[in-house]
């Protein structure tokens, strides 16, 4: 086992193989180091990656993985919602996703709730 390989999530030294990926046992992170190392800029950059681990950028089209009550209303975000031209913005409170979606309006989401469409 390499002993120098951690896992970017949590930086777990117990990480095992598993094919083409390593697996983090603790936070259940799975990753593949040559493509991270090959990423342009994949350290020190914004880096907001869906639920799946996709990286997004400002302009892609997401999809809404779970229904998802609207904090003060009644509405709800319904799972499988398509939302397009997301913005990435630095939320203090988790929420890195500034979109409109329509029939709610603008508001913002957290990457871990969407996966890249």
């Amino acid at each position: 086992m390499d002993t120098e390989l951690k896992c970017p999530q949590c930086a777990s030294e117990h990480v095992y193989q598993d094919g083409s990926l390593w697996v983090c046992p603790e936070c259940a992170h799975e990753w593949n180091p040559q493509a991270v190392a090959a990423a342009p800029g994949a350290e020190g950059s914004q880096g907001v990656r869906d639920a799946n681990g996709n990286a997004l950028t400002d302009g892609d089209t997401v999809t809404v993985i779970k229904d998802l009550k609207v904090k003060g209303s009644s509405l709800v975000v319904k799972g499988g919602t398509k939302v397009k031209n997301i913005r990435l913005v630095d939320g203090a409170d988790g929420h890195n996703i500034a979109c409109k979606i329509d029939g709610i309006g603008a508001m913002n989401l957290k990457s871990e709730f969407v996966k890249r469409a």
